[in-house]
């Protein structure tokens, strides 16, 4: 007898992530309830499965969900703002003044429907989130139902969004208790970086990330500065810091790690710590290159995030695994370090064990959510191809998504978008703020 099942994806190619450097061919997802049943062969689908509904991909590879383990999504508003500018610079001379006077939760909303949709039809299912007015930007990933986890913002200066510290965590708080429910967003304490958050409130931060069970999402060792700074304020490079305020551990998420020495990768290592690594917005502030081998040398979970549109410029995965392998490759001169797979499993699989998601999402298997992406590879410029998961990371890019689904709902079908805002409405919010942050 034949099961029933909601949809059946016939793809040339499927790549499961799990099992490591896998690539199947002629093979079948079968979907029900919003997760994946099974993955087998098309023939042995046919006879097993009784479907609603069933797609062909027969010039596409099928992959995991994109998990985007880095991102400010409202400031898609301020793309291309500041540019050509070191970090410090950037921040002190153009982000944070335009954001005192300009964000607020219709700030937050609109941006980040902006980015959702730019990064849903790129193949980005996931998002984890770091912005202020998280309630705003949980009612923009609802609408649009992509998955994210929302970063719970604290500094100890003030801003429009909130006074202090406190401040910061009372709001924070109160917006994931109105929406912890929810099946696609979850939320972490995201202390913005060392340079800005004070021993105290990381202290705080510590044990509500313990009490709570959810992850800490912060900025560190991005430059060579904020390390010196934080010698010369405090004895200690960040990381030590961290530690010492027991911070660290299997749900710390350290976003940069550009400059880290042999003591920093150790605490990583033995705290069980993940990284996101954010390679375009490393290059384009000059900060530097993550030591990326040393990092897998040393078994430290790694994913990758895009960072903000103010500081990429773009909301692209695809842009970075690109970037991640080519500068692991130069920086090493080894052309054997991070090959496609591997490149792969950092955009994927990584992002969701680092965000504690590893058993729902982030791999192509039975049980796990229907987050999924299509890539055609049906065009000249992608033709002849010998080896699909290279072609995913050295000659693909977003352009060339075509389906995606979240939790086995259809996102973005033949290349358009399928959200509950069309075009012309999202324009208008970028017009719109055009103007506003032009005066």
């Amino acid at each position: 007898m034949s099961q029933p099942a909601d949809l059946v994806i016939n793809a040339r190619w499927v790549i499961p992530v799990e099992p490591a450097n896998l690539t199947l061919e002629h093979h079948a997802v079968v979907i029900r309830g919003g997760k994946i049943m099974d993955l087998l062969p098309q023939e042995l689908a046919r006879t097993r499965y009784r479907a609603d509904r069933s797609i062909s991909l027969s010039d596409h590879v099928l992959i995991p969900g994109l998990v985007n383990l880095h991102a400010h999504s409202p400031m898609a508003l301020m793309r291309g703002i500041a540019d050509d500018l070191p970090l410090m610079r950037w921040l002190q001379e153009a982000i944070w003044p335009t954001e005192g006077k300009h964000v607020s939760n219709a700030f937050v909303r609109e941006g980040t429907l902006l980015a959702i949709a730019e990064m849903l039809r790129g193949g980005i299912t996931t998002c984890n989130e770091m912005y202020f007015h998280p309630a705003a930007a949980a009612e923009a990933f609802d609408l649009l139902g992509m998955r994210a986890v929302i970063g719970l913002t604290t500094l100890e200066f003030p801003t429009p969004y909130a006074s202090d510290a406190d401040d910061y965590l009372r709001k924070g708080l109160a917006a994931r208790d109105a929406w912890k429910n929810h099946p696609l967003i979850g939320f972490a304490l995201a202390p913005h970086a060392p340079y800005t958050v004070s021993d105290a409130t990381f202290v705080r931060i510590a044990a509500l990330a313990a009490e709570l069970d959810i992850p800490i999402h912060t900025h560190i060792h991005e430059t060579a500065q904020e390390v010196a700074d934080s010698i010369a304020q405090f004895g200690k490079r960040p990381l030590a810091r961290l530690a010492g305020l027991d911070l660290l551990g299997e749900n710390f998420i350290g976003v940069h790690a550009v400059h880290l020495d042999d003591s920093d990768i150790e605490l990583l290592q033995r705290h069980h710590c993940s990284i996101a690594h954010c390679p375009t917005s490393n290059m384009k502030l000059a900060s530097g290159i993550a030591p990326l081998a040393r990092l897998q040398a040393a078994d430290i979970l790694t994913g990758l995030g895009t960072d903000g549109a103010a500081s990429n410029n773009r909301l692209d995965l695809f842009q970075e695994i690109r970037h991640a392998s080519l500068l692991a490759k130069v920086s090493t001169l080894d052309a054997t370090t991070l090959p496609a797979h591997a490149a792969l499993r950092m955009a994927t699989l990584n992002g969701a064990r680092a965000l504690g998601l590893g058993d729902r999402i982030g791999s192509i298997e039975a049980g796990k959510a229907a987050d999924l992406c299509a890539i055609a590879l049906d065009t000249f410029e992608t033709r002849p191809c010998f080896n699909p998961a290279s072609h995913l990371v050295h000659v693909a890019g977003r352009e060339h998504v075509s389906h995606v689904w979240v939790a086995g709902e259809i996102r973005v079908d033949k290349g358009n978008a399928v959200l509950q805002l069309n075009d012309t409405e999202l324009l208008g919010f970028a017009a719109l703020w055009q103007t506003r942050l032009s005066n």
